[in-house]
């Protein structure tokens, strides 16, 4: 064989196209929109609770969200990827850790703020740092505490109030808003614990879709059968609250709340599955998740335990959110061959 001949073949053979090498078959939109539908059973159990007003949230929210990443893409003459799903996402997360009776203007707010501030300002999808459905909801809850801590019940619990006290749907109606609570809120306060079938089910008052937990963990299963999440980081999150929530029940059971009661109620399961693995801010080895999800259960469960506030969900995520391009430093595997 002639010798320039076979070196031009040599090169071919040793030749490399750029990474990644090994490409899958799924594109951002596929995955959006799949999380979007696994969310469809937490929703769907939010309008049943708290009827069509809850449906509306979820619409005014979504709306606000795609609306303000399209007008950003626009003002920065770039291709809009409303369509990709990720700023529906954002909507629909944003409006089910909203209280069902908040003002539809408050809304708005809080989804122009977590795409324009949590999203838009670090340079769009894959570049933000923090989770722009909570930062959205961290904006709120500073902006209105009063509207982001007033809980309406059920549309059951409204029927079993009246036919119990034989009031009207109007004087009903006045003070719904004044005499519902939260589980973790009336343990807390009063150290009343709400049976375990309404928080499986979820006839409980607190956020959209914060009430069945049972609705949350089948499309939390199925995100994690799918791998778009990464399972280590629900299992050390769940993991880690129900061993320390465990401990102190333990230690005082009248004092504290059994490690179940942690698990069921508030906004665990919501952000254990669908805030805490979203795949921008959380960490990408198997060691960082590990961490992440252990952080994450040991500051919500001080912040339940000690704090002022009778949930934590939200800083716990967002407070790990903010040390995990630290975690991705010092967890990454060494390179074949790189000295320490």
């Amino acid at each position: 064989m002639d010798k320039n001949k076979k070196n031009r073949l040599e090169e071919k053979l040793l030749f490399l196209s750029p990474s990644p090498h090994q490409k899958s078959g799924e594109s951002v939109p596929k995955i959006m929109w799949t999380v979007v539908i696994t969310l469809i059973p937490a929703s769907a159990m939010g309008i049943y609770f708290f009827g069509l007003r809850a449906l509306w949230v979820m619409l005014v929210s979504i709306l606000a969200t795609a609306t303000t990443e399209a007008i950003i893409q626009l003002l920065r003459k770039q291709r809009v990827t409303v369509y990709d799903g990720s700023a529906v996402i954002t909507g629909l997360l944003l409006a089910l850790v909203l209280p069902p009776a908040i003002p539809f203007y408050a809304v708005i707010i809080g989804g122009i703020f977590a795409i324009g501030i949590g999203k838009q300002v670090f340079g769009g999808l894959g570049y933000n740092i923090f989770n722009p459905a909570l930062i959205g909801r961290a904006f709120l809850q500073a902006s209105f505490p009063v509207k982001m801590t007033t809980w309406t019940p059920t549309i059951l619990q409204q029927k079993s109030w009246m036919n119990a006290h034989k009031v009207s749907q109007a004087t009903s109606n006045a003070v719904d808003a004044i005499t519902a609570a939260t589980p973790l809120g009336s343990f807390k306060f009063e150290k009343t614990l709400t049976p375990y079938i309404d928080l499986l089910w979820g006839n409980v008052g607190g956020c959209i879709g914060e009430t069945s937990a049972i609705a949350i963990i089948i499309g939390g299963l199925v995100i994690l059968f799918l791998k778009y999440a990464d399972w280590r980081i629900p299992v050390s999150y769940l993991g880690t609250v129900a061993v320390f929530g465990g401990l102190f029940w333990l230690i005082n059971p009248q004092q504290y709340p059994d490690p179940l009661f942690h698990l069921l109620s508030g906004g665990l399961m919501l952000g254990a599955f669908f805030m805490a693995t979203d795949m921008v801010t959380s960490p990408i080895t198997p060691l960082g998740s590990w961490i992440f999800g252990i952080g994450a259960g040991v500051i919500l469960i001080i912040i339940r335990l000690f704090g002022g506030l009778p949930e934590g969900v939200m800083y716990s995520i967002l407070l790990m959110n903010s040390v995990t391009p630290l975690i991705n430093r010092y967890t990454r595997p060494r390179i074949f061959g790189e000295r320490k």
